[in-house]
């Protein structure tokens, strides 16, 4: 009898189309209902609630109750980090409509990754960081230099605070839709809330989708030498 991790018992999980889109749902790092879920999964309620608790036995999928709700997240950052490389090494999904194609470009372009900024945007800050020596890869992680503390602290980021978050300081989280690697961790998420409350970027309801607005593309362009966002 094998003493390996069964990971045919959790590949099984993943096989099945519509927790696989529940799951991807849930990769905005947002807490969402399971009425919420199954629309997006154009199930019904009741087949939602029987998925979501298969993924919550199986630790990949964490719950919370209030009140009037029982609401899903992604149990971590880990679980997270896996689903956006298994993306990333799976076939792209057929496109029927130019609906689905304007999403799918939206989504590439700029989207969350649990609670961090992915997509071609974020790909792109990371490599102008790496070029101007603000950060240096390091197997899976991302090490900020002494020019790159400098650079967060001007942006307004507290870097000993982020460091004490009980996660990863800086991952090097594989983007499904570029093929590289973007800035994740306790600094990726400290980067996207600090774009949001600087107004440079806004999260659209029940989705993936991150809009970069008019003071984020000046924002950016700014402190980073990016320009020509969509």
């Amino acid at each position: 009898m094998s003493i390996s991790p069964n990971i045919t018992a959790m590949t099984a999980l993943l096989t099945e189309e519509s927790r696989a889109t529940i799951l991807a749902g849930l990769m905005d790092g947002k807490y969402h209902t399971a009425s919420e879920l199954a629309y997006m999964a154009k199930i019904t309620p009741q087949t939602a609630s029987f998925h979501l608790a298969k993924l919550v036995e199986n630790n990949l999928v964490t719950t919370e109750k209030n009140v009037r709700f029982r609401y899903f997240r992604l149990a971590n950052e880990e679980v997270a980090n896996t689903l956006e490389i298994l993306m990333s090494i799976s076939p792209p999904p057929e496109i029927r409509s130019l609906k689905q194609s304007s999403q799918l470009k939206r989504l590439e372009n700029a989207r969350t990754c649990y609670d961090h900024l992915a997509g071609r945007v974020s790909v792109q800050l990371t490599k102008i960081m790496e070029d101007a020596g603000y950060i240096e890869r390091s197997d899976k992680q991302f090490i900020v230099t002494a020019k790159g503390e400098s650079f967060f602290q001007k942006l307004g980021l507290d870097l000993v605070g982020l460091s004490k978050k009980r996660r990863s300081f800086s991952h090097a989280c594989l983007d499904w839709s570029e093929r590289t690697h973007h800035l994740g961790g306790a600094l990726g998420n400290g980067l996207f809330e600090r774009y949001i409350e600087l107004g440079w970027i806004e999260a659209k309801e029940n989705s993936r989708e991150i809009m970069i607005t008019a003071r984020g593309k000046s924002g950016f362009q700014e402190f980073f030498g990016i320009e020509n966002l969509l």
